[in-house]
């Protein structure tokens, strides 16, 4: 089935997807028009930094249902806690971009987020998400074994992270978080958003102390990205945009 969007690409993953989407987020923001942000998930780690929302002059609003991680951000950014899951987002704003960062797989219910993002955007805003994927096998297993399970073979194939202490690990559904298949378009569209962009990305990062597997990997990875198979995507980004002419209050 043909898809309908205007631009459909698959790269390489691991490092190179998170500067894929860190890139197009940017580019986003320097978007004519673009002076309000919103990222929801932002939590103790935005992505945007506080050089370049006051080089651009922007409001940035950093969104998070934990006041504890709101408080682990720059305190240059506006911090507001609050839950896009929730059906009463009054107070909440309107922003010309939306963005997230690895938050669309924690959802359990993606059809009210991506309604409630639709609704805090300005008629011709966008909204950017980036988010790992099924049906790439580690992320199968991520979502089919227990938390205790995960986090254990995390930190076998990544010793470095326990180095560097325990990181909380949150249970992902993965409910809507596909590759650019047909389904999935349609998925977003219901929502009420016009598709302009997805980028799917083959190969990860999880095998990297593992250096033999890791290259053996990335070299399927190279080959999925000649001859892409969606399903199989390990991350991706979507470039969405709320229809209308861009206008304020």
């Amino acid at each position: 089935m043909a898809l309908v969007t205007s631009r459909i690409r698959y790269d390489v993953g691991g490092g190179n997807a998170w500067r894929r989407f860190s890139e197009a987020v940017r580019a986003a923001a320097l978007h004519d028009g673009v002076r309000s942000v919103c990222e929801p998930g932002g939590g103790a780690r935005p992505l945007l930094d506080p050089d370049f929302v006051s080089a651009k002059g922007l409001e940035y609003v950093v969104l998070d249902i934990s006041q504890a991680e709101l408080d682990k951000a720059p305190a240059s950014h506006t911090k507001v806690r609050a839950d896009l899951m929730s059906p009463d987002l009054g107070g909440l704003g309107t922003y010309d971009l939306v963005f997230s960062q690895t938050l669309a797989e924690h959802l359990v219910d993606p059809v009210v987020f991506h309604r409630n993002v639709l609704r805090i955007l300005r008629p011709g805003g966008r909204a950017l998400h980036f988010f790992p994927t099924l049906y790439e096998p580690t992320m199968v297993l991520n979502r089919l074994l227990p938390e205790s399970v995960t986090q254990q073979l995390l930190l076998w194939l990544q010793p470095r992270r326990q180095r560097g202490g325990k990181e909380e690990k949150f249970h992902a559904y993965y409910r809507w978080c596909r590759g650019p298949t047909a389904r999935q378009h349609r998925r977003l569209e219901s929502v009420g958003f016009e598709v302009e962009e997805y980028v799917g990305f083959f190969g990860h990062d999880y095998l990297f102390d593992l250096s033999l597997l890791h290259r053996a990997q990335f070299t399927l990875a190279r080959a999925l990205v000649r001859h892409p198979i969606p399903a199989l995507t390990s991350a991706a980004y979507v470039v969405l945009r709320k229809p209308g002419a861009t206008t304020r209050s």
